[in-house]
């Protein structure tokens, strides 16, 4: 169909008549509009009204770390898509050889990428070969996987059965078997009601019950984020990842860490992982590999896990059997090199660690400033705001409020997450995560925006 050259109602009537909107309830259409984007320029978006907001979303999920209207990646994925744009991943590309060599320079110990073009199937791939090194070592039972509550790792059917938040599963079973649950690590919450300082560190000891309770011999890796995400910004204690790996090393479990929001420089590091002392099997990464420019994801993997699939080469099912159709873009491989260029040569990973301190700081700041603010939680570009209704009890705030919040935020042109719809009870937490080009004139607008929002919202 040739769709008239006309204005933006044009372009939101037809949206609304076609466009399924992701994590939406659309019957809220029937008296507003969907939000649409028509530009957007370093840390401003510019929507089809011609409205400009401050994006501290990253692009809405977190993925748009090196900011918007980079030339330089449109002009690598352009060059690419004409010279080569495509050849499955039973073969290779030129970027895609070359990004796999500079991944790895930046995660010691990892040494192989297998590409696909979404986090949910990255963390797929990681599944698949825990289960098929389980068959082919023998040890068929150890093909299970332990997962961590409020931690999420995709919306495919096999990723939401690995997912630790309730609501994001609800509906959407029976779920995939072999896969089972351990604590979360927030200290805010605690699931066993100590407090940090008076404990020992129950929440990461607690994977070797869950391990106990499976068998060991049927547990094949764990998975975490190395800060949860979307369940509410949740970063660990310094002991709680040397514990995991230690117990993870005592029952032959492979560590896989879930990267797909916290890599690429968005918590201060290359990866988050690098702030804990852990050394991961398998690494899967998405969002910020190649900024939201092209699909891309990687599953990262040591060499020791890629040779158990060659052991044996006489044998047709010893190799792994799995294939990503855009796993083979190269323009996705395109963008992630030049997404890695401008990270190194802007010093953008350095940044956010500053620049993701001072936003921690002045958080800080306005939790003094508002009880509603039970707790400030992250590190680097990624802070999470925990609402409360009762500062003395922490009676978490209604997902309502946090949403008249986010929407306050949204009239004063400024774009906020916030848990949506992942934990009953616990939807209370406003999520910030500028891009990594953010300085500190873009954080105190951001902080100010807010500081407006929680004074000018009224509690239920």
């Amino acid at each position: 169909m040739n769709l008239p050259n006309r204005s933006e109602p044009y372009i939101t009537e037809i949206d609304k008549k076609h466009v399924w909107h992701h994590l939406t309830q659309h019957a809220a259409f029937s008296s507003s509009d969907p939000l649409i984007i028509e530009l957007g320029k370093g840390m401003m978006v510019t929507d089809v009204n011609g409205r400009e907001y401050l994006d501290a979303t990253s692009g809405g999920v977190w993925s748009v770390n090196v900011g918007y209207g980079r030339k330089r990646i449109a002009d690598a994925v352009a060059d690419q898509l004409t010279r080569m744009c495509y050849y499955a991943g039973t073969g290779g590309t030129v970027p895609g050889a070359k990004f796999a060599a500079r991944l790895v320079e930046k995660m010691p110990g990892m040494s192989r990428v297998y590409y696909s073009n979404s986090g949910s199937e990255a963390n797929e791939k990681g599944y698949k070969m825990v289960r098929q090194r389980a068959h082919s070592s023998g040890a068929r039972s150890k093909y299970k996987v332990i997962y961590r509550n409020r931690d999420y790792h995709g919306t495919t059917i096999g990723a939401l059965s690995s997912t630790g938040q309730s609501q994001r599963r609800d509906q959407y079973g029976p779920f995939a078997p072999g896969f089972a649950e351990f604590a979360n690590c927030c200290c805010y919450r605690c699931p066993f009601g100590k407090e940090y300082g008076a404990c020992e560190i129950e929440c990461a000891k607690d994977l070797e019950r869950a391990i106990l309770e499976e068998g060991p011999d049927s547990v094949g890796s764990v998975v975490l984020e190395p800060i949860t995400a979307g369940g509410g910004v949740i970063a660990p204690v310094p002991e709680y990842f040397p514990i995991i790996q230690n117990i993870c090393r005592k029952y032959d479990v492979l560590i896989h860490i879930d990267e797909v929001v916290c890599g690429f420089g968005r918590t201060g590091k290359w990866f988050g992982y690098q702030h804990f002392g852990v050394q991961p099997d398998i690494v899967s990464t998405a969002k910020g590999a190649a900024s939201g420019y092209a699909a891309i994801s990687c599953t990262i993997t040591t060499e020791t896990l890629f040779d158990s699939f060659k052991d044996d080469p006489d044998n047709p099912m010893d190799y792994f059997r799995d294939i990503s159709t855009f796993g083979g873009c190269a323009g996705g491989h395109a963008a992630a090199l030049e997404n890695l260029a401008i990270l190194e040569e802007e010093k953008l990973v350095e940044n956010a660690a500053e620049t993701g301190a001072y936003l921690l700081e002045s958080l800080a700041d306005l939790k003094e400033k508002h009880a509603v603010i039970g707790d400030v939680r992250g590190k680097g570009m990624i802070a999470g705001v925990e609402l409360v209704s009762d500062s003395r009890t922490r009676e978490p705030a209604s997902e309502g409020y946090a949403m008249r919040v986010a929407a306050h935020c949204n009239k004063q042109g400024l774009l906020i997450g916030r848990t949506n719809r992942s934990l009953e009870g616990l939807n209370n937490t406003l999520c910030l995560t500028p891009a990594l080009i953010a300085g500190r004139g873009e954080i105190d607008q951001i902080v100010q925006m807010l500081d407006r929002a929680l004074a000018e919202t009224p509690l239920d």
